[in-house]
């Protein structure tokens, strides 16, 4: 995991602001359990696509890291409103029930 990590962190270095790549950085940094950077890039990557569905569910699971559950449920809630605009069922799914067990 770590090579993929520093491949991502080279092309982020050379490209700092490219969405595309910090979601990637971000992707593999959480998938490497570290979350607090994780977060940091793909905060970086939803500001230059509002609507990426993917990246909010993530920053979703990244505050639950944090213990969060207010952002989470906040996060999850706009992650729900756009799976339902681009109608994506499965990530609908998922948002409904991570916001079912964060009520409850």
């Amino acid at each position: 995991m770590s090579e993929l990590i520093e491949k991502y962190r080279a092309m982020v270095a050379d490209k700092p602001d490219n969405g595309l790549l910090r979601f990637s950085l971000g992707k593999a940094l959480f998938d490497a359990k570290d979350y607090p950077e994780a977060e940091e890039h793909l905060r970086m990557a939803l500001s230059t696509r509002d609507d990426w569905m993917i990246v909010v569910m993530l920053l979703g699971e990244c505050a639950l890291a944090r213990g969060d559950r207010d952002e989470a449920r906040a996060l999850y809630e706009r992650g729900l409103e756009l799976a339902v605009a681009q109608k994506h069922e499965d990530p609908e799914t998922e948002c409904r029930a991570k916001l079912a067990e964060l009520a409850g």
